[in-house]
C-alpha cells in the first residue's frame, strides 16, 4: 500500500518505519528541510532503541522515503497519515491549528478518494472537523479515521510491531476494510483490531494515558503516607498489584511522570470537559500530586540540609524523563536541578543520552558527563533521578571513595537497604524506610 505520513516526529517516523518494514511503500513528509535531508543520510533526530537500523534498512531498500513536498506524497498515497504535533496551549487545551492546516492542504493537493488517518493525539471531534477542512478544499471524496498511537518511548518499535490493541475510529465500511488491511501483518498474533466511532477512538487515548497517570499519582500519594506512618511502600505495592483487578503495572512510586504523552494528555482532558461544563477533579488533582511529587527530592535534600544548600556539591544520575529515550519535555529532573540551582548548589549530572537536550535547557549551570564516578566525585549527595541499567548496579565501594558524604536520595527506589547499610551510605527514598548512619560518638 502507498501510504503518506505527515510530520516526522517522534509518531510519524516510528510509524513511517514500522510501516515500511512491512513491506509498504512510505513517503514521510516534513517542512524542515535540514531534517528531511539527514533522515535521508540516515541520522535520526530521535534517541529511540532499534530505529535506527529500520530507518537505514528500509531507505536502502527504497520503501521508505523523505520529502519536504506535501503534494508529491498525497498525490502518491491512498492513505495520508496526520502526526504532527498537537502542543498544549496556556490552557491546557490541544493546539490543533498545524492538523487543520495539514487537512486543508491535503484536500488542496487530493488528486482522487483520501484517507486520512489521525495519528496525533487530539480531542474529540477532530476527525469530524478535519473531515471539513479538507473536503472544503476538494471534490474528490475524502474520509477520516481516528488511529491513536500508544507507543512507550523506548519500546515504540515493539509496540508498534506487536501491538496489545489496535484502536480504529471510523464511519465507513470502506474506511475500517482499508484500515484492518494495514494493520493485518501487526496482528498475527490474535491482538484486535477494536473498532468504533471516531469519537470513542479520540476519547480512547486520552483516557488511556490518564488512567496511567492516575495510577502513578495515586502511588505517589501513597509513599508519601508511608513516610508519615513508617510503612514501606514496596511492600504496600506488592500486596496491592497481587490482586488481580488491580495489577503490578504503574504502581512504582517515584518523582513524577514526565515525557511528552501524560503531561498534556492530563491537561487537554480536563480542558475539554471544562468545555462541556464537566469538572474532572480526579484529574486535576492527579496533575497537582505530580507537579508536588517533582519537588520530592528537592524537598528531602532541603530538611537533611537544614534549608542551606549554598555550596553544596549535587551529582544527578539520569536527566530523560524514563530510561531508553533522550526525552526531556516535563522531565522532573528539570523540576529538581532548577530547585537545587536556585538554593545556590552546583550541580554534575549524567544521562547516557539526554545531554545534547538537557544542555539546551541550562547552558553552562550545569556540569554534564557521561562517566557515572566522575559525576560523584566530591559530592555532598547523590540523587538519582532516571532509572538507567547503567545506574541500577554501581560499584558503590568506588562511588563511596569518589563522593564527600555518602548520602544517595534514591528517586526510584533502586538501592536496598542491606547494601546501604553495608556501603555506609545514608539512603532516602519514596515512601521506604531511610537508612541512617550512626553518628560516631565522642571518646
Amino acid at each position: 500500500m502507498h501510504i503518506a505520513i505527515v510530520g516526522t516526529g517522534y509518531v510519524g517516523l516510528v510509524a513511517g518505519t514500522c510501516f515500511a518494514e512491512m513491506g509498504n511503500q512510505v513517503l514521510c513528509v516534513d517542512i524542515d528541510q535540514d531534517k528531511i535531508l539527514r533522515l535521508r543520510q540516515g541520522q535520526i533526530p530521535i534517541y529511540e532503541p532499534g530505529l535506527e537500523e529500520l530507518v537505514k534498512s528500509n531507505v536502502r531498500d527504497r520503501r521508505l522515503q523523505f520529502t519536504t513536498s506535501l503534494r508529491e506524497a498525497v498525490e502518491a498515497a491512498r492513505v495520508v497519515f496526520i502526526a504532527v504535533g498537537t502542543p498544549p496551549g496556556a490552557d491546557g487545551a490541544a493546539d490543533l491549528s498545524a492538523v487543520l492546516a495539514v487537512a486543508r492542504e491535503i484536500g488542496r493537493c487530493a488528486n482522487g478518494p483520501k484517507l486520512i488517518v489521525d495519528k496525533s493525539t487530539v480531542p474529540v471531534g477532530t476527525a469530524a472537523r478535519v473531515k471539513a477542512a479538507a473536503q472544503a478544499e476538494t471534490r474528490h471524496p475524502i474520509d477520516v479515521v481516528s488511529n491513536p498511537e500508544f507507543l512507550k518511548e523506548g519500546a515504540a518499535i515493539d509496540d508498534f510491531m506487536k501491538p496489545d490493541r489496535v484502536v480504529i475510529g471510523a464511519n465507513s465500511p470502506q474506511a475500517f476494510e482499508i484500515m484492518d488491511e494495514l494493520y493485518a501483518p501487526f496482528l498475527r498474533t490474535g491482538k484486535p483490531i477494536l473498532r468504533m466511532d471516531p469519537a470513542s477512538a479520540e476519547l480512547t487515548k486520552y483516557a488511556a494515558n490518564a488512567m496511567l497517570a492516575t495510577r502513578i499519582s495515586f502511588m505517589n500519594e501513597i509513599a508519601r503516607l508511608c513516610d508519615l506512618v513508617g510503612a514501606d511502600v514496596s511492600q504496600v505495592r506488592q500486596g496491592v498489584g497481587s490482586d488481580a483487578r488491580i495489577g503490578h503495572s504503574f504502581l512504582f512510586p517515584g518523582v513524577g511522570y514526565g515525557g511528552s504523552c501524560f503531561p498534556k494528555d492530563v491537561k487537554a482532558l480536563v480542558k475539554t470537559c471544562a468545555e462541556h461544563g464537566y469538572e474532572f477533579r480526579i484529574l486535576k488533582a492527579v496533575e497537582d500530586v505530580n507537579d508536588r511529587q517533582k519537588r520530592l527530592m528537592l524537598d528531602k535534600a532541603l530538611a537533611i540540609f537544614g534549608g542551606d544548600l549554598r555550596g553544596k556539591q549535587f551529582a544527578v544520575w539520569g536527566l530523560a524523563f524514563k530510561p531508553r529515550t533522550d526525552d526531556m519535555r516535563e522531565a522532573p529532573s528539570i523540576s529538581i536541578i532548577q530547585g537545587l540551582l536556585q538554593h545556590g548548589a552546583r550541580v554534575r549530572a549524567c544521562d547516557p543520552v539526554a545531554i545534547p537536550n538537557a544542555r539546551s535547557q541550562f547552558g553552562d549551570q550545569v556540569e554534564f558527563t557521561l562517566d557515572p564516578y566522575e559525576c560523584v566525585r566530591g559530592a555532598d549527595c547523590l540523587i538519582l533521578n532516571t532509572e538507567w541499567n547503567e545506574f541500577r548496579h554501581p560499584e558503590f565501594e568506588r562511588v563511596a571513595q569518589l563522593m564527600r558524604r555518602r548520602l544517595i536520595l534514591d528517586g526510584r527506589n533502586l538501592y536496598p537497604a542491606k547494601l546501604m547499610k553495608e556501603q555506609g551510605f545514608e539512603r532516602h527514598g519514596v515512601g521506604i524506610p531511610p537508612v541512617h548512619q550512626p553518628v560516631p560518638t565522642a571518646v
